[in-house]
Order: C-alpha cells, then sequence, then structure tokens
C-alpha cells in the first residue's frame, strides 16, 4: 500500500486513542511519520511499536516548535491532532458561569494555540515544495455549543474557523497546500474507556452514552484514521477548507420518524 509513498508526516498527540491510529495507517501507506507528544514515555513506546520517531514536545510552547523545526525543517503532512478537554484531571467546572480563567486558558493553549502554532510551522515546511496537506482535528462540538464544557467547545469551533483561514492563505499564496478539518463525535478512546470502565454495565454505560446518536454506537479511531489519510493522501488534491463530519448522523438532525 503506498498511498503515501515517499511522504513525511508529523502527528500530534500521536502517543495514543486516535493520533496513534492515524499514525500506525499513514505508516501502512509508506509514510515516515513523526509522533510527537508531551507524554514522553508513551509516545516513545508506541513509536517503537510502530516504527516511528518520536520528538517530546508541548504543543501549546512556541520554543518546542522551534525546536522541531531545527530537526524537520521539511514536512508534507501535519496532522493537529493533540487536544485536551479540561477534565483529565477530574471533575471540574467548565461551563460558561463557573470556569475559571485559568481553566479556560489552559485548554484553549493546547486545542487552539497548539494547532495554530501547527499550521504555521506546517506552511513554513511545506513552502519549499509548495505543496502538502495539513489536517486539524477539530470537533462535533466546535459545531455546536457544549454548556458543560464551554472551553474545549469554544476551542475546537476556532479550530474550525482558523482551518478555513490557513486553506484560504494558502491558496492566495500559490501555494498546493491544503488544509481541512476532521469533526469527530464519540469516538472511543482511553479518556472514554475511562468513564465507561470494564465492569458488569460497561455495555448499559455505552448505549446511554450514545443513545442520542442514530447509528447507536461509538466511532472507532480506524476510522477517524480512514478520514485523515484521505485528506492526507494526492485522492483529495481538490480538497481545501472543507470540514468532514463523523458522527454517526449526529448533527443530520432526528432519526424518529413523525409517527413515533
Amino acid at each position: 500500500m503506498t498511498r503515501l509513498a515517499g511522504k513525511s508526516a508529523l502527528v500530534t498527540g500521536g502517543a495514543r486513542g486516535i493520533g496513534e491510529a492515524i499514525a500506525k495507517a499513514f505508516i501502512a501507506e509508506g509514510a515516515r511519520v513523526v509522533i510527537a507528544d508531551i507524554n514522553a514515555e508513551e509516545g516513545q513506546a508506541t513509536a517503537k511499536t510502530l516504527d516511528a520517531e518520536f520528538f517530546e514536545m508541548d504543543v501549546g510552547s512556541e520554543s518546542g516548535w522551534e525546536s522541531l523545526k531545527t530537526v524537520h525543517p521539511e514536512m508534507d503532512i501535519v496532522v493537529n491532532n493533540a487536544g485536551i478537554t479540561g477534565f483529565e484531571d477530574g471533575p471540574a467546572a467548565h461551563d460558561p458561569e463557573n470556569a475559571t480563567l485559568a481553566e479556560w486558558h489552559r485548554v484553549h493553549n493546547v486545542n487552539l494555540d497548539g494547532t495554530f502554532l501547527g499550521c504555521r510551522y506546517a506552511i513554513g515546511a511545506m513552502r519549499a515544495k509548495g505543496e502538502g496537506s495539513i489536517i486539524n482535528m477539530s470537533s462535533r462540538s466546535g459545531l455546536v455549543g457544549i454548556p458543560m464544557a464551554a472551553a474545549y467547545a469554544s476551542s475546537k469551533a476556532a479550530i474550525r474557523n482558523h482551518s478555513k483561514s490557513v486553506a484560504l492563505y494558502c491558496a492566495g499564496q500559490g501555494l498546493n497546500i491544503r488544509c481541512n478539518s476532521i469533526h469527530p463525535a464519540a469516538i472511543l478512546t482511553p479518556m472514554w474507556e475511562a468513564m465507561i470502565g470494564d465492569g458488569p454495565d460497561r455495555e448499559e454505560k455505552m448505549a446511554a452514552m450514545v443513545a442520542d446518536t442514530p447509528m447507536k454506537r461509538f466511532g472507532t479511531v480506524k476510522e477517524v484514521a480512514a478520514i485523515a489519510l484521505l485528506l492526507a493522501s494526492d485522492e483529495a488534491a481538490y480538497m481545501t477548507g472543507s470540514e468532514v463530519q463523523l458522527d454517526g448522523g449526529l448533527l443530520a438532525g432526528s432519526a424518529v420518524s413523525p409517527g413515533e
């Protein structure tokens, strides 16, 4: 399989979950992959398993991206996948009334600043060739309001918009550098696994969490990786400034018929 043969790719937040699945899919299609993650131990282990390169980096740190540039000044594909919800350390107030400014900034620093810096790096790393693919991980939450996770929703909405700005900028510069965003809904990742657990009520919990999804199931990391692979490949050469929803029909509307 050689859809990405000869191409170099950077995947941030690649130590696990969606990022790991994307890195694996890219490598299977012939790409040379660099996994960037703040978690050095997990990132190195994943990179070794996948036969990728690991680079330890906080995506919200400008100095981290400058260091990456000295090691990898050129890149064909950049996937800005690293992100946080704000609930990694347990329950916290993230609604518009009670969220702290510090928490608001923390979520935006990783999700939005990290994507901004990643796009800026990507344009510079792709300019010499005049072509490349930037893929930004937004969310279903970037398309609708999420009252109890306001910072997360805001950051993902901003990623959606910035992706379009980057796409238009590159096209206006005469560069064949494409920028698109992916908008997953409930994807079964370690974050969700922690909430579901492995107890006897696991299936019941899973069903409850996707009850409002028309397809009545979680998406998989492989399904997200398949979309990223398409956007990274030459098959999507005419796609830029686009957003791809991967939500089991959630945003299509209600699956309930009038008779019900």
